[in-house]
Protein backbone atom coordinates (compact mmCIF):
# COMPACT_ATOMS: atom_id res chain seq x y z
CA UNK A 1 0.00 0.00 0.00
CA UNK A 2 2.54 2.53 0.49
CA UNK A 3 4.21 2.05 -2.27
CA UNK A 4 1.67 2.37 -4.11
CA UNK A 5 0.78 5.82 -2.55
CA UNK A 6 4.41 6.87 -3.20
CA UNK A 7 3.76 5.76 -6.91
CA UNK A 8 0.55 8.15 -7.12
CA UNK A 9 2.25 10.78 -5.64
CA UNK A 10 5.39 10.79 -8.01
CA UNK A 11 2.79 10.95 -11.10
CA UNK A 12 1.23 13.90 -9.69
CA UNK A 13 4.47 16.23 -9.10
CA UNK A 14 5.54 14.30 -12.66
CA UNK A 15 2.43 15.78 -14.05
CA UNK A 16 2.40 18.98 -11.80
CA UNK A 17 5.94 19.68 -13.17
CA UNK A 18 5.01 18.78 -17.01
CA UNK A 19 2.20 21.45 -16.84
CA UNK A 20 3.37 24.45 -17.54
CA UNK A 21 1.16 27.47 -17.75
CA UNK A 22 0.90 29.23 -20.90
CA UNK A 23 1.04 33.19 -21.13
CA UNK A 24 1.85 33.49 -17.49
CA UNK A 25 1.90 37.45 -17.10
CA UNK A 26 4.10 38.99 -14.23
CA UNK A 27 3.54 42.49 -12.97
CA UNK A 28 6.47 44.05 -10.46
CA UNK A 29 6.10 47.04 -9.20
CA UNK A 30 6.74 50.16 -11.42
CA UNK A 31 7.00 48.34 -14.77
CA UNK A 32 4.69 46.64 -17.13
CA UNK A 33 3.58 43.45 -17.21
CA UNK A 34 5.66 40.83 -19.42
CA UNK A 35 4.56 36.92 -19.84
CA UNK A 36 7.42 34.41 -19.20
CA UNK A 37 7.65 30.55 -20.41
CA UNK A 38 5.68 29.31 -23.06
CA UNK A 39 3.47 31.97 -24.48
CA UNK A 40 0.97 31.69 -28.00
CA UNK A 41 -0.35 34.28 -30.45
CA UNK A 42 -3.35 34.52 -28.37
CA UNK A 43 -1.12 35.37 -25.36
CA UNK A 44 0.75 38.12 -27.16
CA UNK A 45 -2.92 39.25 -28.74
CA UNK A 46 -3.81 39.90 -25.36
CA UNK A 47 -4.44 43.67 -23.58
CA UNK A 48 -1.14 43.96 -22.45
CA UNK A 49 0.66 43.50 -25.90
CA UNK A 50 -1.89 43.70 -28.51
CA UNK A 51 -0.68 47.35 -29.35
CA UNK A 52 2.76 46.95 -30.40
CA UNK A 53 2.35 43.24 -31.60
CA UNK A 54 -0.81 44.32 -33.86
CA UNK A 55 0.77 47.33 -34.91
CA UNK A 56 4.10 46.06 -36.45
CA UNK A 57 1.85 42.47 -37.45
CA UNK A 58 0.04 44.45 -39.94
CA UNK A 59 2.43 46.68 -40.75
CA UNK A 60 4.94 44.32 -42.37
CA UNK A 61 4.55 43.72 -45.63
CA UNK A 62 6.17 40.29 -46.27
CA UNK A 63 8.38 39.10 -49.16
CA UNK A 64 5.71 36.95 -50.76
CA UNK A 65 8.55 36.04 -53.96
CA UNK A 66 10.76 34.56 -51.10
CA UNK A 67 8.06 32.85 -49.35
CA UNK A 68 6.62 31.28 -52.74
CA UNK A 69 9.89 29.85 -53.14
CA UNK A 70 10.71 28.53 -49.70
CA UNK A 71 6.98 27.68 -48.05
CA UNK A 72 7.37 23.84 -48.75
CA UNK A 73 10.70 23.42 -47.03
CA UNK A 74 9.74 25.69 -44.27
CA UNK A 75 6.68 23.15 -43.90
CA UNK A 76 9.71 20.42 -42.90
CA UNK A 77 11.43 22.44 -39.90
CA UNK A 78 10.61 22.95 -36.29
CA UNK A 79 10.85 26.46 -34.92
CA UNK A 80 12.07 27.01 -31.26
CA UNK A 81 11.42 31.20 -30.73
CA UNK A 82 12.89 33.08 -27.19
CA UNK A 83 11.59 36.41 -27.10
CA UNK A 84 10.97 39.51 -24.57
CA UNK A 85 7.97 40.99 -24.10
CA UNK A 86 9.75 44.18 -22.61
CA UNK A 87 12.58 43.56 -25.17
CA UNK A 88 12.35 46.00 -28.17
CA UNK A 89 13.82 43.90 -30.41
CA UNK A 90 11.28 41.16 -29.81
CA UNK A 91 8.38 43.85 -30.37
CA UNK A 92 9.83 44.26 -33.83
CA UNK A 93 10.83 41.32 -34.71
CA UNK A 94 8.06 38.67 -33.54
CA UNK A 95 5.25 39.94 -34.75
CA UNK A 96 6.95 40.07 -38.31
CA UNK A 97 8.08 36.98 -37.77
CA UNK A 98 4.59 35.32 -36.83
CA UNK A 99 3.22 37.20 -40.32
CA UNK A 100 6.18 35.45 -41.96
CA UNK A 101 5.07 32.22 -40.69
CA UNK A 102 1.04 32.90 -41.34
CA UNK A 103 1.99 33.56 -45.40
CA UNK A 104 3.47 30.42 -45.59
CA UNK A 105 0.87 28.28 -44.31
CA UNK A 106 3.32 27.24 -41.71
CA UNK A 107 1.95 24.41 -39.25
CA UNK A 108 2.04 26.63 -35.59
CA UNK A 109 1.82 23.71 -33.68
CA UNK A 110 5.61 23.40 -35.18
CA UNK A 111 6.41 26.81 -33.47
CA UNK A 112 7.41 26.76 -29.82
CA UNK A 113 7.47 30.08 -28.22
CA UNK A 114 9.36 30.71 -24.85
CA UNK A 115 9.26 34.39 -23.07
CA UNK A 116 12.52 35.15 -21.32
CA UNK A 117 11.86 37.45 -17.88
CA UNK A 118 13.19 40.59 -17.17
CA UNK A 119 13.45 40.94 -13.36
CA UNK A 120 16.55 40.94 -11.71
CA UNK A 121 18.30 37.80 -10.96
CA UNK A 122 15.85 36.16 -13.28
CA UNK A 123 17.06 38.43 -16.42
CA UNK A 124 16.87 36.88 -19.70
CA UNK A 125 15.24 33.58 -18.21
CA UNK A 126 12.56 30.85 -18.34
CA UNK A 127 10.38 29.38 -15.50
CA UNK A 128 11.56 25.59 -16.96
CA UNK A 129 15.34 26.83 -17.80
CA UNK A 130 15.28 26.02 -21.80
CA UNK A 131 17.80 29.17 -22.84
CA UNK A 132 20.35 27.73 -20.61
CA UNK A 133 21.28 24.47 -22.88
CA UNK A 134 20.88 26.36 -25.67
CA UNK A 135 22.96 29.26 -24.65
CA UNK A 136 20.44 32.29 -25.18
CA UNK A 137 21.76 35.31 -24.36
CA UNK A 138 19.98 38.30 -26.45
CA UNK A 139 16.25 38.24 -27.69
CA UNK A 140 14.78 37.30 -30.01
CA UNK A 141 16.64 33.92 -31.20
CA UNK A 142 14.73 32.16 -33.51
CA UNK A 143 16.02 28.97 -33.39
CA UNK A 144 15.25 26.34 -36.82
CA UNK A 145 15.56 22.84 -36.23
CA UNK A 146 15.52 19.54 -38.67
CA UNK A 147 15.18 16.23 -37.83
CA UNK A 148 15.74 16.64 -34.34
CA UNK A 149 19.25 19.07 -34.98
CA UNK A 150 19.99 22.93 -34.93
CA UNK A 151 20.11 24.00 -38.21
CA UNK A 152 21.09 27.73 -37.41
CA UNK A 153 19.39 30.47 -35.66
CA UNK A 154 18.70 34.27 -36.44
CA UNK A 155 19.86 36.03 -33.33
CA UNK A 156 18.33 39.15 -32.50
CA UNK A 157 17.75 40.87 -35.89
CA UNK A 158 18.37 39.51 -39.52
CA UNK A 159 21.42 39.95 -41.87
CA UNK A 160 19.72 41.04 -44.55
CA UNK A 161 15.77 40.49 -43.93
CA UNK A 162 13.63 37.84 -41.97
CA UNK A 163 12.46 36.58 -45.32
CA UNK A 164 15.54 36.08 -47.03
CA UNK A 165 17.35 34.95 -43.59
CA UNK A 166 15.26 32.35 -43.27
CA UNK A 167 15.84 31.38 -47.16
CA UNK A 168 19.81 30.71 -46.19
CA UNK A 169 18.87 29.09 -43.27
CA UNK A 170 16.50 26.81 -44.73
CA UNK A 171 18.68 26.13 -48.42
CA UNK A 172 21.84 25.43 -46.00
CA UNK A 173 23.64 28.18 -47.14
CA UNK A 174 26.71 29.76 -45.41
CA UNK A 175 24.38 31.61 -42.72
CA UNK A 176 26.37 33.38 -39.57
CA UNK A 177 24.05 35.12 -37.49
CA UNK A 178 24.62 38.49 -35.40
CA UNK A 179 26.72 36.99 -32.51
CA UNK A 180 28.00 34.41 -33.76
CA UNK A 181 30.48 34.28 -30.83
CA UNK A 182 27.91 33.80 -28.31
CA UNK A 183 26.83 30.17 -30.17
CA UNK A 184 27.07 27.07 -28.12
CA UNK A 185 26.95 24.09 -30.00
CA UNK A 186 27.67 20.14 -29.12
Amino acid sequence: MIRFTLFILAMMLTLSLSAQKINQEVTTSNQQPFLIGRVDIDGLNSKSYQSWYRSNHDAYIVDTKTITAIKNELATFKILLFMGTWCGDSKREVPRFIKILEAANFPMENLKIIAVDRRKGYYKKSPTGEEWALSIKRVPTFIFYKDGKEVNRIIESPIISLEKDIESILMNENYTPNYPNSLHFD
